[in-house]
Protein backbone atom coordinates (compact mmCIF):
# COMPACT_ATOMS: atom_id res chain seq x y z
CA UNK A 1 0.00 0.00 0.00
CA UNK A 2 1.46 3.40 -0.94
CA UNK A 3 2.28 5.78 1.87
CA UNK A 4 0.77 9.28 1.85
CA UNK A 5 3.25 11.96 2.92
CA UNK A 6 1.57 15.19 3.98
CA UNK A 7 3.91 18.11 4.39
CA UNK A 8 1.73 20.39 6.49
CA UNK A 9 -1.37 20.57 8.61
CA UNK A 10 -2.92 22.69 5.86
CA UNK A 11 -2.67 19.82 3.37
CA UNK A 12 -4.22 17.45 5.89
CA UNK A 13 -7.05 19.92 6.53
CA UNK A 14 -7.72 20.30 2.79
CA UNK A 15 -7.77 16.54 2.34
CA UNK A 16 -10.19 16.19 5.26
CA UNK A 17 -12.36 18.98 3.82
CA UNK A 18 -12.43 17.33 0.40
CA UNK A 19 -13.45 13.88 1.62
CA UNK A 20 -15.91 15.21 4.19
CA UNK A 21 -17.58 17.41 1.59
CA UNK A 22 -17.90 14.50 -0.81
CA UNK A 23 -19.54 12.32 1.84
CA UNK A 24 -21.84 15.08 3.07
CA UNK A 25 -22.92 15.88 -0.47
CA UNK A 26 -23.68 12.25 -1.26
CA UNK A 27 -25.62 11.34 1.87
CA UNK A 28 -27.66 14.50 2.41
CA UNK A 29 -29.07 15.45 -1.01
CA UNK A 30 -31.26 13.67 -3.54
CA UNK A 31 -30.29 15.00 -6.98
CA UNK A 32 -26.84 15.21 -8.53
CA UNK A 33 -27.08 18.98 -8.94
CA UNK A 34 -27.96 19.44 -5.25
CA UNK A 35 -25.16 17.07 -4.23
CA UNK A 36 -22.57 18.99 -6.23
CA UNK A 37 -23.72 22.40 -4.99
CA UNK A 38 -23.87 21.27 -1.37
CA UNK A 39 -20.50 19.51 -1.58
CA UNK A 40 -18.84 22.62 -3.02
CA UNK A 41 -20.49 24.81 -0.41
CA UNK A 42 -19.33 22.51 2.40
CA UNK A 43 -15.80 22.49 0.97
CA UNK A 44 -15.78 26.30 0.87
CA UNK A 45 -17.02 26.44 4.48
CA UNK A 46 -14.34 23.99 5.61
CA UNK A 47 -11.54 25.89 3.86
CA UNK A 48 -12.86 29.24 5.11
CA UNK A 49 -12.97 27.87 8.63
CA UNK A 50 -9.37 26.67 8.36
CA UNK A 51 -8.23 30.17 7.42
CA UNK A 52 -10.30 31.92 10.10
CA UNK A 53 -9.23 29.55 12.86
CA UNK A 54 -5.63 29.72 11.65
CA UNK A 55 -5.59 33.51 11.88
CA UNK A 56 -7.28 33.42 15.29
CA UNK A 57 -4.60 31.04 16.53
CA UNK A 58 -1.88 33.24 15.02
CA UNK A 59 -3.13 36.38 16.73
CA UNK A 60 -3.88 34.54 19.95
CA UNK A 61 -0.32 33.23 20.10
CA UNK A 62 1.32 36.62 19.65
Amino acid sequence: MPKLNLVSHFEAALLFALFSSIVLGIVTKKTDKERLQYGLRCFAYFVGSVFVIGWLMYFGHR
